[in-house]
């Protein structure tokens, strides 16, 4: 028989890797689809990712989602896997969809719910057997929290039609990890980070306008300085620094795509 110190020992590596790795449960929850059967819902939504939500890295993979996970936006680009049950057409494979839209009324408001796209929800089904799948309309659900994964895809920003040298407004898209985010903050041309007072300059605190929209304005009747450094802090506290994001000349309507992402 062996000693309890062998037992120990052998067991310490199963120990340890229960001290280290997250124990995602899955949760109970409801699902429904909108949109074109085969199409990403809405085009972009709440988040404002606009025609974004068909294209790669989304690829349509999105859903819409109640007050409690959509967060005033603050839960946009978070990532769930999705699973359906109780219908013969559900193969019980999950897929990954990310938030990119609001659904706040109704059953989504009531309850743990997802208003996936018809792409996603048909995803859960069967080879053959989505379209049965989306004729159900409405399923019970299993999702859990899982990080976003873009193969490799950096941050982007785009600075938002409206945008002048006295106003930026900018939309943040692709944040891997946690996908979300809690707080922007951006920092001007000719600042150097780690020289800065108790206000907390030269980094300054960006507002968010809606979904993941964040702006900012002069307060001082002079043009905003470029080059762009962002600030970011993800739902969990994660920060991440993508210097010199949007550079001297940007344009308005354009996008930017940084060097930086979060680890998946």
């Amino acid at each position: 028989m062996a000693s309890r110190g062998a037992l120990l020992f052998a067991a310490l590596p199963v120990i340890l890797s229960l001290l280290v790795s997250p124990i995602s449960c899955w949760s109970s929850g409801g699902a429904t689809w909108y949109g074109s059967p085969y199409g990403a819902g809405s085009d972009g939504g709440a988040c404002g990712y606009q025609g974004a939500v068909s294209q790669r890295p989304f690829k349509s993979m999105i859903a819409a989602a109640g007050p409690s996970f959509f967060k005033n936006g603050k839960g946009c680009g978070a990532c769930y896997q999705v699973k359906c049950t109780g219908n013969s057409a559900c193969s019980g494979r999950p897929v990954t969809v990310a938030i990119t839209d609001s659904c706040p009324d109704g059953i989504c408001a009531s309850q743990a719910h997802f208003d996936m796209s018809g792409t996603a929800f048909g995803a859960m089904a069967y080879r053959g057997k989505a379209d049965r799948l989306r004729s159900a309309g409405q399923l019970k659900i299993h999702y859990k929290r899982v990080p976003c994964n873009y193969n490799g895809m950096k941050i982007s920003f785009k600075v938002d039609a409206g945008s002048n040298p006295y106003y930026l407004a900018v939309l943040v898209m692709y944040q891997a990890g946690d996908g979300d985010l809690s707080a922007v903050d951006v920092m001007q041309g000719g600042c150097k980070a780690g020289q800065h007072d108790r206000s907390g300059k030269p980094w300054m605190r960006m507002q968010q306008s809606w979904g993941t929209t964040y702006i900012l304005n002069s307060n001082d009747g002079k043009p905003l300085r470029a080059p762009f450094s962002f600030r970011l802090t993800s739902g969990s506290g994660k920060v991440l620094i993508a210097t010199n994001a949007i550079p001297a000349g940007w344009s308005a309507g354009m996008s930017y795509r940084s060097s930086v992402n979060y680890r998946a």
